[in-house]
């Protein structure tokens, strides 16, 4: 391997000349913000598609899937826990979970013993059905996505997203200082 190897040098992996968008080679190797852009850039192609399918097949928006997808991997929860692990508003999973329940993919609400308001949230037999139906192809577009790491890098980039997302508490939120208005 020649030239520079780590995640601080920005021309890890930049094409010396060759062919692309311009668009692209500037948004990847000339960026302010490197890691947010790459973030961004494979949610978005990776998610497109699969939500697309999903409603065009299902019938199902994409935060109605997020709740069927967030209670099928937790075996249950609530709309707070959803909110908190997708980054959906409390409001606008409140009515995916109204449309979920009365298309039978959830189960009626029942309230969690000494929870107050948190109530909890289990799919269906027919909501783990459609879960099982479409896992496969989310799991199928990821492994094309990671296709073009080996398999020791696939578990690096896996450990270090883990470790950013662990840490999501510490900086997710709100603005830093720096963003403030200036005088």
């Amino acid at each position: 391997m020649s030239g520079p190897q780590t995640a601080c040098d920005q021309d890890f992996g930049k094409p010396d000349n060759g062919p692309g968008p311009d668009m692209l080679e500037a948004k990847l190797w000339d960026n302010p913000c490197p890691f947010t852009f790459r973030i961004n850039y494979l949610a978005l192609l990776y998610n497109t598609p699969l939500y697309n399918w999903i409603h065009d097949t299902y019938g199902l928006k994409r935060p109605e899937y997020v709740v069927l997808y967030s209670l099928a991997l937790a075996d249950g929860g609530s709309a707070r826990d959803i909110s908190r692990t997708s980054g959906f508003p409390k409001n606008t999973l409140s009515r995916a979970i109204k449309r979920l329940e009365l298309m039978g993919l959830i189960e009626a609400r029942s309230k969690t013993p000494g929870g107050g308001r948190k109530q909890a949230l289990h799919l269906s037999d027919k909501g783990r059905a459609l879960f099982n139906e479409t896992l496969p192809a989310f799991a199928a577009q990821e492994q094309r996505m990671l296709t073009a790491l080996s398999q020791g890098e696939r578990q690096m980039l896996f450990e270090l997203m883990s470790k950013v997302v662990i840490a999501a508490n510490d900086w997710a939120g709100g603005l830093p200082p720096e963003a403030g208005p200036t005088n």
